[in-house]
């Protein structure tokens, strides 16, 4: 079965959920950005299994939890950007994405 397009207000919750896990991250409460993190690549996800992908590697690596915070972190604006992607250009005009979040991911995009 396909997966659904994102809807306008699938991402606007993404955003919000992955700002309040860069809040948290910013405050050095890791393990409440990693829950927010996670909880923001489970709306509409992309990919059976993908996050338990990246938990059984972080697992293995022996990361610190603040790394563990950057990797969920990436993961969901990633998530977030292909969500965005899969809307029209009106949709998009529905939900600006936050300037912090855009500069991420123009920053992304460079270094690709």
């Amino acid at each position: 079965m396909a997966k659904e397009l994102a809807t306008v207000e699938e991402v606007r919750e993404t955003q919000k959920i992955l700002q309040d896990g860069i809040s948290l991250h910013e405050k050095k409460d890791f393990d409440g950005a990693i829950e927010a993190f996670k909880k923001a690549t489970m709306v509409s996800p992309l990919e059976e299994g993908h996050l338990e992908e990246l938990e059984k590697k972080l697992q293995r690596g022996g990361f610190k939890l603040e790394q563990e915070s950057i990797a969920y972190m990436g993961c969901a604006a990633v998530h977030l950007s292909e969500m965005a992607q899969e809307l029209t250009e009106e949709q998009r005009a529905e939900v600006p994405m936050n300037e912090k979040l855009e500069k991420m991911f123009d920053e992304w995009t460079q270094n690709e």
